[in-house]
């Protein structure tokens, strides 16, 4: 920390803050390895308690992403955010897995997930957690 820097040092998040994060923020980023290369893609997303524990959900169409995910399941996914006095970024680690079952994919349509992109969006991915975490931070104020 620098000598002059009062503010309080960075702290882990309780999982409990990490999942109301998650839930709060209107898009998060996914990241999908495949042929030796990462991506990163946007998704608007909504955290789903489904019978298999919390996860989060999204929509997507055929192509790149969807491709990659089902070649690699293993992905991560990350929110951030910050006002005024404090930053934070959460980080969700699992592994995705695209929705077939008609019963799922009704459950999940209830949860009001909107893509922002005008592109048809008709397939869903789960991403099923394997780990979560996060970090906050005062920012530094100004000097006026």
């Amino acid at each position: 920390m620098n000598g002059d820097d009062e503010r309080p040092p960075t702290r882990a998040l309780s999982e409990d803050e990490c999942w109301r994060l998650i839930a709060d923020a209107p898009f998060g980023r996914i990241a999908v390895a495949a042929a030796g290369e990462v991506d990163i893609f946007p998704v608007n997303h909504r955290v789903d308690d489904g019978p298999d524990g919390k996860a989060i959900v999204f929509r997507t169409a055929p192509g790149t992403k969807l491709l990659e995910l089902t070649i690699h399941a293993n992905v991560a996914f990350e929110v951030d955010g910050y006002s005024d006095e404090e930053a934070y970024s959460v980080v969700l680690k699992g592994r995705a897995r695209q929705l077939e079952r008609e019963s799922e994919i009704q459950r999940v349509e209830g949860l009001g997930v909107t893509p922002w992109a005008p592109e048809a969006k008709d397939r869903w991915v789960r991403v099923e957690t394997t780990e979560v975490g996060g970090r906050t931070f005062m920012r530094a104020r100004n000097p006026q």
